[in-house]
C-alpha cells in the first residue's frame, strides 16, 4: 500500500498551532487533583503461574469516579528495589497478560498492566454518559469535555502508574511507559499530566492530530467521529472542541521524560503525519524511529531497540 499521507521531508516540518481551550490547564488540574485524591483501593490477587522467578498477580483498582479497574502485575522473586513499567493496550483490546511481559521481568523490572475502561479486558466503565454516540468509545461523551471518555481513561493510567509507584518493592524514581496504538496515546498524555516516567516509549500511537486524523484516516477508529459529526453536524465545533482537552497535539508541550516514538509510514488507522505533529511539539529529549514501508505494525527490531533502552535507562 503505498503512503495516503504528506512526503516524509514535509511532515518533518509538520507542526500545526495548539488549540488549546482557555482552560485547558485547569481542566487538567482539576482532573488531576481529583485522580490524585481519589484512593486506589487497590487489590493483588496471586494467579498461578509455574514460573521459578517471578510472582504474578490480578490487579484492581478503583477507577476515575468510579469502577473498578483491572490489569497484572508481575514481579522478580527477591527482596531488591526493581524499575517499573507500565503498559497500556490497543483500541478494543485488553492488557498484556503475564507471560507477555516475562521478559522484561526476566530482566529485572517490576510491570504492571491495565485493562482500559468498558473495552475487552475485565475493567468497568462506572461513567454516566448524558447522550448517546456512535459506535466504539471515540465519540463517547463527546458533548462535553467533562464527559468525555479519554479523560476518565487518561485519568485511570496515571491512576495506575501511581499503583506501581507506590509498590514497596519499585523504585520510584525508575519508571517507565510504554503502548502501542491507542496505548501508545496514552502512554504519551501520560507522560505529559504525571511527573513520574524517565522514560515514555509509544509505538505508532494513536490519540494524535484529531482534526488531521479524521480528515485522512480511512482505517481504525478515528472514522467513529466523522460518523458522529456526519449524523450531528450541528456538533462539528462542540466535538472538537471537547476532543481538543485529550488530543496529545495539545498535551505535547508538557511532555518532560525521554520519549522515543515509531512511526510507519504505511500507517493507515494512526496517519504519521498525525504522530510527526505531536513529536515536533516535544521539547524534553526525544527520537523518532521510522518504518518507511510498515503499516500499523512494528519490525521486531523496534522491539529489541526498546528492550535495550529500559535496561540501559533504568538499570534493573
Amino acid at each position: 500500500m503505498p503512503s495516503i499521507d504528506m512526503p516524509l521531508e514535509e511532515m518533518r516540518r509538520y507542526k500545526p498551532a495548539l488549540y488549546r481551550q482557555p482552560d485547558f490547564e485547569d481542566y487538567w488540574r482539576t482532573t488531576l487533583d481529583e485522580a490524585l485524591r481519589q484512593p486506589l483501593n487497590a487489590e493483588l490477587i496471586p494467579y498461578k503461574l509455574p514460573c521459578a522467578g517471578a510472582e504474578c498477580y490480578a490487579v484492581r483498582f478503583d477507577g476515575y469516579k468510579g469502577g473498578r479497574i483491572a490489569g497484572w502485575y508481575v514481579r522478580p522473586r527477591g527482596n531488591g528495589r526493581c524499575p517499573g513499567i507500565c503498559v497500556y493496550h490497543g483500541y478494543s483490546g485488553r492488557a498484556p497478560r503475564p507471560l507477555d511481559v516475562m521478559h522484561f521481568v526476566a530482566a529485572g523490572f517490576c510491570v504492571l498492566t491495565m485493562d482500559t475502561r468498558g473495552q475487552n479486558g475485565q475493567s468497568q466503565d462506572a461513567a454516566l454518559y448524558p447522550d448517546g454516540h456512535y459506535m466504539g468509545w471515540m465519540t463517547q461523551g463527546i458533548r462535553d469535555p467533562k464527559t468525555y471518555y479519554y479523560r476518565y481513561v487518561y485519568a485511570d493510567a496515571v491512576r495506575a502508574l501511581e499503583l506501581l509507584a507506590g509498590r514497596e518493592e519499585v523504585d520510584e524514581s525508575r519508571l517507565a511507559i510504554t503502548g502501542v496504538s491507542q496505548g501508545g496515546g496514552i502512554t504519551l498524555a501520560v507522560a505529559a499530566l504525571s511527573p513520574r516516567p524517565v522514560l515514555a516509549l509509544p509505538d505508532v500511537p494513536f490519540l494524535c492530530d484529531y482534526r488531521r486524523a479524521v480528515s485522512i484516516a480511512v482505517n481504525g477508529p478515528y472514522p467513529e467521529i466523522s460518523n458522529f459529526i456526519k449524523a450531528f453536524p450541528d456538533q462539528y465545533e462542540q466535538a472538537f472542541r471537547t476532543l481538543s482537552y485529550c488530543d496529545n497535539l495539545n498535551l505535547a508541550p508538557l511532555i518532560r521524560c525521554r520519549t522515543i516514538i515509531s512511526n510507519s509510514l504505511w500507517d493507515d488507522v494512526c496517519p504519521p503525519s498525525t504522530i510527526f505533529a505531536v513529536y515536533n511539539h516535544i521539547t524534553a529529549e526525544k527520537q523518532m524511529e521510522i518504518y518507511p514501508f510498515h503499516k500499523h505494525e512494528l519490525p521486531y527490531e523496534h522491539r529489541e531497540l526498546q528492550y535495550r533502552v529500559l535496561v540501559e535507562t533504568l538499570r534493573p
